[in-house]
């Protein structure tokens, strides 16, 4: 399952993509009160994505967070490998450390099969598709 710390860093680049640009960037505290996010630990997220090149900040008093062109075609599963390690698409369902193929778990072949799913779908989208999709489908960040 993807970490809660990851689900909002991903709510955030989304966000950002369908509201920010390089003329428009949004610091985080308006971040924080748009998604309901506590403002400490975001601040901390979008620090930790920005050197990746998951997202772009600028300093200065018109400073702020916004997704460059590049910011948007980065795959989801970058993001998810950023913030939860790539490790999230390999590790056991039950959280074993010597669970594989040739010893596996109870829902080692359930989990395996969602679990390739789940990157399947990761890779096939970038925040640019998604943030589309949402547009179209008039899906919601917060309720």
């Amino acid at each position: 399952m993807i970490s809660k710390k990851c689900k909002y860093a991903l709510r955030a680049i989304l966000y950002l993509a369908t509201e920010s640009n390089e003329q428009h960037k949004l610091n985080a505290k308006l971040l924080s009160s748009a998604l309901k996010i506590p403002s400490p630990y975001l601040s901390k997220i979008l620090q930790e994505l920005a050197p990746k090149n998951i997202i772009t900040s600028a300093k200065g008093p018109t400073g702020g967070f916004y997704l460059s062109n590049e910011n948007l075609e980065v795959p989801l599963i970058d993001i998810i490998a950023a913030i939860d390690g790539p490790s999230y698409f390999s590790t056991c369902g039950l959280g074993l450390e010597k669970c594989s193929d040739k010893h596996p778990c109870p829902l080692h072949d359930d989990f395996k099969k969602s679990r390739e799913h789940m990157q399947k779908v990761f890779s096939g989208k970038s925040v640019k598709q998604l943030a589309s999709e949402m547009k179209k489908k008039d899906s919601f960040l917060v309720i």
